[in-house]
């Protein structure tokens, strides 16, 4: 648990950090990362202008509680509400030695969204929080067009986004970004980009989002189509399934069962290709179901513990994941994230 103070912003990130890793929806943690930002701007004599004379709340993004967070902490206090936080959340449960050990040995997370989709951090927060957890790389894996609802990148947008992740690395190095794409599969088993620019990315994580009702033989061949695509590296989170809702600005996303399909025919098609099953850690997905991660361990395929995170708080998640993989026997040297990016990408 943090109890040292912290200067206003890193107070106010703190907070964020910690309501997102307890999956508090993003628009609610986006007031204290604008109020992060607007604090870090100004300098120490402006700061100590606004405290003194009671104006911190005239500036755009500072509210209420913001404000009330950035007067503690100018005092050299930890601010009451982070306080709290920190009490509620911060601690994780220790994991036992064996999925310690696999998650000391992952090197990186392979799925991950910034706010140029449908998470609530720009690239580089993504980036300071997965190095901040002592991860050597992140994959940047945004929704591709088709997703609509989660602002999926068109080629263009995706072509800048490929500029921006080239600056970032040559400031972060060593630390890596790996560029690429959560692509929709297509009803017919197609990924939904462009070949040229697939061909372009480090990492294509390739994920049903639409149609997951379908019936059992559709769905089998729609998979199995997509897995034996080339650009194809990661089957992603392959039931579909939602085991608890999710918290949304307009209500709750009530659970939602498992896809139907061959698991059998897509797993042995995963190993034939060399498409790793994707063990999804958020905590309202935990897919595949453990049945289903002891049949793809058993016959013979690699894996990716990825957070599917859409903010820095969630890059934590794996904990998770790893916890399952030890339960259905899933050797570390098959986790494809425990080796380093250059033998990753060769």
């Amino acid at each position: 648990m943090s109890t040292a103070p912290l200067p206003p912003a890193g107070a106010l990130r703190r907070i964020a950090f910690l309501l997102e890793r307890a999956r508090e929806p993003s628009y609610r943690v986006q007031a204290f990362r604008t109020a992060a930002t607007v604090v870090a701007a100004l300098d120490d004599a402006e700061l100590d202008r606004r405290v003194r004379t009671r104006t911190l709340k005239d500036l755009k993004g500072i509210g209420t509680k913001t404000a009330a967070v950035v007067l503690e902490a100018h005092r050299g206090e930890v601010p009451a509400y982070l306080q709290a936080l920190e009490e509620q959340y911060a601690e994780l449960a220790p994991l036992a030695d064996d999925a310690a050990a696999l998650r000391a040995a992952l090197k990186g997370d392979l799925h991950a969204h910034s706010d140029w989709s449908d998470g609530g951090s720009p690239i580089r927060d993504m980036a300071e929080a997965a190095i901040g957890i002592g991860h050597e790389y992140l994959a940047l894996t945004d929704h591709s067009p088709r997703l609509t609802v989660a602002n999926g990148l068109t080629a263009a947008r995706l072509e800048r986004q490929l500029d921006e992740v080239a600056a970032l690395n040559q400031e972060l190095a060593p630390f890596r970004i790996l560029t690429g794409i959560e692509c929709d599969i297509n009803v017919d088993g197609s990924l939904d980009q462009a070949d040229e620019l697939l061909g372009r990315l480090d990492v294509v994580v390739a994920s049903v989002h639409s149609e997951l009702r379908a019936p059992r033989p559709q769905m089998t061949e729609r998979m199995l189509a997509a897995v034996a695509n080339p650009h194809t590296d990661v089957l992603g989170h392959c039931t579909g399934r939602l085991v608890i809702g999710r918290q949304q600005r307009n209500g709750t996303q009530r659970p939602r069962p498992e896809s139907d399909f061959d698991a059998e025919a897509v797993f042995t098609a995963c190993v034939e290709h060399g498409t790793a099953v994707e063990i999804n850690s958020r905590p309202e997905r935990l897919d595949p179901p453990r049945r289903l991660l002891t049949l793809a361990e058993e016959l013979g395929c690699e894996f990716a513990i990825d957070t599917d995170a859409h903010a820095p708080g969630q890059l934590d998640w794996q904990d998770a994941g790893c916890v399952r993989a030890v339960e259905c026997g899933v050797p570390a040297d098959r986790v494809i994230n425990t080796r380093t990016a250059d033998v990753l990408l060769r």
